[in-house]
């Protein structure tokens, strides 16, 4: 597919209502209608019905129920894809879950490879088997979940077909404000080192466990410049991403042609 000139993504920095699809499916939904731009892809937070939860017994569903039922119809209303992680009941288990739909309805899925064992997740959750990469608008992209950004070798642009898996990494978190310099020195880090585009979309305000989050959800180019930066707020931002100039600085700087080869097990 060819890849088209631009991408236009929107950021979704949010507070969350604790543990209550209810109330976050509807509070999503009226900031997603206040969107007047129309987007390529809409980003959610990690485990936007609920909040970053362990109490997977109380909140979990089976996949097409309410939870892909929902982002079913606001990718269809938005015309766009929408992405987002959310707590899932599978037959091996519970997952923490990004979920990838697009428009027309099909759900493609990433579960969080790197479980948080300082919140026990790894207790509760079992651990994604394999990364895909997803296809948007001919532009390749790489999921990931919150924690996963501190381990660079799951996330490794590693060549496909002669060229780079991916055009753009992206992570939804709900990353604690106690651990924000981390986030801000890692996200730019995964841009530069991957030659790729670098998102992260990060919730605001206190959990029901007494846990802050100050957002800082921001984009950054290939080369780690910034492209949006959201503070604290609580709100949504929309970037723009140019193919041109991704293609144009790989081919000046082949960097990822003297990578180094490894298989991860």
């Amino acid at each position: 597919m060819i890849k088209s000139p631009k991408l236009s993504i929107a950021l979704v920095q949010t507070d969350l209502h604790w543990k209550d699809k209810v109330a976050n499916l509807a509070m999503l939904e009226e900031k997603l209608w206040g969107m007047e731009e129309q987007v390529d892809l809409i980003i959610l937070p990690e485990m936007f019905p609920t909040g970053f939860s362990m109490d997977a017994e109380e909140l979990a569903e089976p996949m097409n129920l309410t939870v892909c039922r929902w982002l079913r119809q606001m990718a269809s209303q938005k015309k766009a894809y929408i992405t987002g992680s959310a707590i899932i009941k599978t037959e091996e288990g519970f997952v923490n879950r990004l979920l990838w739909v697009s428009p027309e309805g099909m759900i493609q899925h990433y579960d969080k490879r790197h479980l948080f064992r300082m919140a026990k997740e790894e207790q509760t959750f079992a651990a994604g088997l394999r990364q895909p990469i997803f296809e948007l608008n001919g532009w390749r992209v790489c999921p990931q979940v919150c924690y996963d950004m501190r381990f660079p070798v799951w996330s490794r642009n590693r060549t496909l077909d002669g060229k780079l898996a991916y055009d753009l990494i992206f992570y939804v978190a709900s990353w604690p404000a106690a651990r924000i310099s981390a986030w801000d020195a890692l996200l730019p880090a995964r841009a530069i080192e991957n030659l790729a585009y670098s998102i992260g979309v990060n919730r605001v305000k206190a959990d029901g466990n007494g846990v802050m989050y100050n957002g800082h959800s921001a984009a950054y180019d290939y080369k780690g410049n910034q492209l949006e930066y959201m503070g604290e707020e609580d709100k949504i931002a929309l970037v723009h991403l140019d193919a041109e100039e991704l293609e144009a600085f790989r081919q000046k700087f082949p960097a990822w042609m003297d990578s180094d080869d490894f298989l991860i097990k």
